[in-house]
């Protein structure tokens, strides 16, 4: 049986890693409202049409 050797510096060497920097949350445009105010209303309407599709059995 094989034994494999590792060299203990390579594990022994710190890890320098930069802290973590929690994202800021950006305002929303009013173009980013518009279309989701848009996006609300078709889904809504696109509720009511499968609604009235499925009741009109």
């Amino acid at each position: 049986m094989r034994k494999i050797y590792i060299l203990p510096a390579f594990f022994a060497a710190p890890a320098w890693a930069e802290g973590f920097d929690r994202p800021i949350p950006q305002a929303q445009s009013a173009t980013a409202e518009f279309w989701y105010a848009l996006a609300c209303i078709a889904l809504v309407l696109s509720m009511i049409a499968v609604q009235r599709l499925v009741s009109r059995r």
